[in-house]
């Protein structure tokens, strides 16, 4: 009875939160903060240039007009990472999937990153390291894109998943109590590294990393509740083989460029593999 009492409590505080979130005035609200956003920024990113600002804000304030892009785009990834949390409650091949879609996001990211060491106007000259990285991290977004594609498309309902009772109900409450737990270490690690970024410490790179490393601890852990509501070989195997995805676009977001994008189209194709095998040998057998 207790923890039917805490299941209860966490689905009334999540399901208010979720509806919120996935409201189109929501949407349209979060879309419009990223327009003035990326304006505000190329405005004092042109103030700066032109010596315009105070002395302490024209300290914390960049001269490349690209780095508006890299906040925009940082942005996003604010935002698709919260949609990503709110999804792992309502199925976990869908988490994963949101997973990949945040890599690929990373990764384009990091391309228009590398734009702010081109002078202005961009000149490659002397930058051809920086072009050849950029080059790397677009070709690896578009192949992340791509088997992203395939992944979705590969998606269906298998039978043996949890679809009545109170094991299901159990099963799904379990997942928001980590849904909100980590809703509510996002946040935390949000006004972290933030405070860093304005004390002058280290940037936000470090922050996604961050994240995901607790993803992994997440995704380890649902691993283990779906033991207890469903006990099967193929089940088990397919929510690790997720688990492992986690951690493949963990590494790949602290590896040197490059090998980011290979071990991020490595991720993502294995995730299809999972997805693949499981669809062609178990998703017909009863349990």
């Amino acid at each position: 009875m207790a923890m039917t009492g805490i299941y209860d409590a966490a689905t009334h505080a999540f399901e208010p939160l979720h509806r919120f979130w996935e409201d189109r005035k929501t949407h349209r609200f979060t879309a419009g903060v990223l327009v003035l956003v990326f304006l505000a920024t190329l405005l004092g990113i042109e103030l700066a240039r032109r010596g315009l600002l105070p002395p302490g804000l024209a300290d914390i304030t960049p001269t490349n007009h690209f780095r508006a892009v890299d906040l925009a785009f940082g942005l996003v990834l604010v935002i698709e990472v919260v949609s990503l949390i709110f999804a792992i409650p309502c199925s976990i091949s869908w988490s994963v999937g949101k997973q990949i879609e945040i890599l690929s996001l990373i990764l384009l990211r990091s391309a228009f990153k590398d734009l702010a060491a081109f002078p202005e106007p961009i000149s490659v000259i002397g930058h051809t390291d920086t072009l050849l990285r950029i080059c790397s991290d677009a070709v690896g977004a578009l192949a992340v894109f791509v088997i992203l594609g395939i992944y979705y498309r590969l998606q269906r309902k298998h039978r043996d998943a949890i679809t009545q009772g109170e094991s299901r109900y159990c099963f799904v409450a379990a997942k928001k109590i980590i849904a909100l737990a980590l809703l509510a270490a996002f946040a935390g690690l949000g006004c972290v590294h933030a405070w860093k970024a304005l004390a002058g410490g280290p940037n936000g790179d470090e922050f996604f990393p961050a994240f995901y490393t607790l993803l992994i601890f997440s995704d380890i852990l649902i691993v283990f509740l779906s033991q207890r509501h469903l006990p099967t070989f193929r089940a088990i195997f397919r929510y690790s083989g997720f688990a492992l995805t986690t951690v493949l676009i963990r590494l790949a977001l602290s590896a040197p460029a490059y090998v980011n994008s290979l071990i991020g189209v490595a991720a993502a194709a294995f995730a299809v593999g999972v997805v693949l095998a499981y669809n062609s040998f178990y998703s017909n057998e009863v349990c």
